[in-house]
């Protein structure tokens, strides 16, 4: 766990998103966007949001992503297609609680062989704005299921093709 005591930087857009919605950041690249309301269940004894939450958000988001953008991945899942998370960071910026209302925006960092490289904005919504509670990282290799056990394999066109368009650089 990485925890940046740095001041809080803003969130990368502006705009508010409806459930599993793309917007755009400051930079114009596309990012896609999962809206969650924190549960009671979230919270840790103290009252704020348990750090390991942010990650499992993340996975949501990526699950979300999928499931809109390319579901025929779904399919190879249940078939031999293993997404095997390799790499994991979360630098913390604001605390959450319960009935905060977070939208997780994620876009491509890159695409390199069987490894995809997703990074993650957490954002705090309130009246006044939003605000990054969090920035991720995750990267994922793509794995397939052999009697040899699981090797390497490159993305489906399926998903690589779903990702590009949330690639900061075409």
């Amino acid at each position: 766990m990485n925890i940046n005591l740095s001041p809080t930087p803003a969130c990368d857009t502006n705009s508010l998103a409806t459930p599993s919605q793309d917007v755009r950041n400051e930079r114009g690249v596309r990012q896609f966007s999962y809206r969650h309301i924190v549960s009671f269940e979230e919270t840790n004894l103290v009252g704020n949001v348990y750090f390991t939450r942010h990650i499992s958000w993340q996975g949501r988001c990526r699950e979300m992503f999928l499931k809109s953008h390319a579901p025929a991945v779904l399919d190879e899942l249940a078939r031999d297609l293993r997404m095997v998370t390799l790499k994991v960071s979360c630098d913390y910026f604001e605390e959450l609680t319960a009935l905060d209302e977070v939208d997780v925006q994620m876009s491509l960092a890159h695409l390199r062989q069987h490894r995809i490289g997703l990074d993650f904005n957490i954002c705090k919504l309130q009246p006044g704005g939003r605000v990054c509670a969090a920035r991720g990282f995750q990267e994922i290799g793509c794995m397939r299921a052999t009697a040899r056990g699981l090797v390497p394999d490159r993305p489906p066109k399926a998903l690589t093709e779903a990702l590009r368009p949330y690639a900061a650089i075409h």
